[in-house]
C-alpha cells in the first residue's frame, strides 16, 4: 500500500536541502556557462570562410538549402491593396555612383557555355509583358515596407533571351555596371513568379536612389539581394560571389 502521509521536516533540514539544492544548480549552470563559452571561442578561433568561422557558414549553408527546398512556384509573398502601400526607403548606394538615363542604358546579358554575350536597352526590356505586384519589402535591418512594382518578370525575360533548347544552369549573377555591388541567386528564386526586373515603383518611374533604370525586385528574399541599377545578368553553373555573403550574410537570403 502507498503511504500518503505527508513528511513533514525540520526548517533546519529544510535549510540544508535548500542549500544543497542551489549549490549544485549553480554548478551545473556555471558548467553550461563555460561549455557555452568555450563552445563560443572555439567556433571564433575557426579559419574565417567569407568574413564568418568557418562552423558559422555551414549552419548558414544547411538553413539556405532547408529554405531552398521549401521554396516552389507555388510557395508566394503575401500581396496586399493599395491602401497598404508605403513610401520605401532609399536604403544602400553602393554601384549607384553614377546617374544613368534610359536611352543610355544597357545591360549585359551572358548565356554562359560558350554563347556570345550581348546587350539589351530599356526598349528591349519593355517589349516583355508588363507585370505589377504590391508585395512587401523586407530589409535584414528588421523594418519593412509594402510597395508596388511594375516591371517584368524574370522568367518571361529568361524565355526570350535565353537560348532556346538549352537547359538553365543552377544560378544567375547580377551586378551594377560599376560591379561595385553584385549577388549570387539560385535560379529557383530567379524564376519564382514573383521575381521582377522593375522599372517603376509606386505607380511611377524608378528613381535614382531606388535603381533606376532598372532593378531587381523578388519578394521571397530580404532587401540584400534586390540588387539596383542591373548592369549585367549572367547564367552560370557555379555559385556566384555575392556582396553581403562575402561579409558575413546568408548567401540565400530567402525569408
Amino acid at each position: 500500500m502507498t503511504d500518503h502521509r505527508v513528511r513533514v521536516v525540520s526548517e533546519e533540514a529544510a535549510r540544508r536541502e535548500l542549500k544543497r539544492r542551489s549549490r549544485r544548480d549553480f554548478l551545473v549552470a556555471g558548467g553550461a556557462a563555460l561549455a557555452a563559452f568555450g563552445g563560443y571561442r572555439w567556433m571564433r578561433s575557426r579559419a574565417p570562410e567569407d568574413d564568418v568561422a568557418w562552423p558559422q557558414r555551414r549552419v548558414l549553408q544547411f538553413n539556405g538549402k532547408l529554405a531552398h527546398g521549401y521554396l516552389s512556384d507555388g510557395r508566394m509573398a503575401p500581396t496586399f491593396s493599395l491602401k497598404d502601400v508605403g513610401e520605401l526607403k532609399s536604403n544602400g548606394d553602393d554601384g549607384l555612383e553614377d546617374d544613368v538615363k534610359d536611352d543610355a542604358y544597357r545591360v549585359k546579358v551572358d548565356p554562359g557555355a560558350g554563347v556570345p554575350a550581348f546587350e539589351l536597352t530599356m526598349a528591349d526590356v519593355k517589349t516583355l509583358p508588363r507585370f505589377e505586384q504590391i508585395t512587401n519589402f523586407c530589409c535584414i535591418e528588421g523594418w519593412n515596407v509594402v510597395t508596388r512594382w511594375s516591371g517584368v518578370r524574370f522568367l518571361d525575360f529568361t524565355r526570350k533571351y535565353f537560348p532556346a533548347g538549352r537547359a538553365l544552369p543552377p544560378y544567375v549573377s547580377m551586378a551594377t555596371p560599376s560591379q561595385a555591388y553584385y549577388v549570387g541567386l539560385d535560379m529557383k528564386s530567379a524564376m519564382h513568379p514573383q521575381t521582377l526586373l522593375a522599372y517603376e515603383i509606386n505607380g511611377g518611374p524608378l528613381g535614382a536612389e531606388h535603381g533606376a533604370p532598372l532593378r531587381l525586385v523578388i519578394p521571397v528574399k530580404y532587401g540584400i539581394k534586390n540588387i539596383k541599377r542591373i548592369g549585367s545578368i549572367q547564367y552560370t553553373g557555379a555559385q556566384p560571389k555575392d556582396f553581403w555573403a562575402e561579409q558575413g550574410y546568408d548567401w540565400f537570403a530567402g525569408l
